[in-house]
């Protein structure tokens, strides 16, 4: 595993279109699924990174929270399944229920839509205004695997709390750290570096 941090994408850029399929309902999946909500947060995950197996109760209690005041939420994930095939539908979908998300989970088999969002680590966050401008890319809170700091989603909460009540997002945001996105050989982005992120 390569510990990597988000390529922190310029904040007011737009949401990139994406069609996928949600793994639990076999619904199809795209931004015009979300038309109408306040907010829209679009989450990289893994099921067998140990980063995401971290927030992943986090992830489901922000769902929990957010979606009936208008936050729209999708997970992806994006990793080559052959290699890795904990992160195969059938996983995902059994995450979905293990947790009760009640957002779609959708597998990015080409991994196009994790390039297009310059995707780099699992989880990784990235939360778009009404208008669906980035307003948010960053960790979820200081909580890693490897300290002793609570779960508390606190800096997504912020900005998710922020775009809700129609106030400015604060611009000052950390990268989150992960596991690096498990690319299909070939498929590397010019992004990807293969260094070791500092935190």
């Amino acid at each position: 595993m390569v510990q990597t941090a988000s390529t922190m994408l310029p904040l007011g850029v737009s949401a990139p279109d994406f069609h996928l399929t949600d793994v639990v309902s076999g619904t199809p999946i795209s931004l015009d699924t979300f038309t109408g909500k306040s907010a829209l947060l679009v989450m990289f995950i893994s099921v067998h990174c140990p980063f995401v197996k971290h927030v992943q109760t986090q992830l489901a209690q922000i769902g929990r929270d957010y979606e009936p005041k208008g936050l729209g939420m999708v997970a992806i994930s994006p990793n080559d399944i052959e290699k890795y095939p904990d992160d195969a539908p059938a996983h995902l979908q059994a995450l979905a229920h293990a947790e009760g998300f009640n957002f779609p989970v959708c597998c990015d088999r080409s991994q196009a839509v994790a390039k297009v969002y310059t995707a780099a680590c699992t989880p990784d966050f990235f939360l778009f205004d009404r208008d669906l401008h980035l307003a948010y890319r960053g960790q979820l809170d200081d909580s890693r695997p490897s300290n002793d700091k609570p779960v508390t989603g606190q800096d997504l909460r912020q900005a998710i709390e922020s775009l809700l009540a129609g106030t400015d997002v604060d611009p000052h945001q950390r990268p989150s750290i992960g596991c690096n996105i498990k690319w299909i050989a070939g498929n590397e982005p010019e992004y990807f570096t293969g260094v070791r992120a500092e935190e």
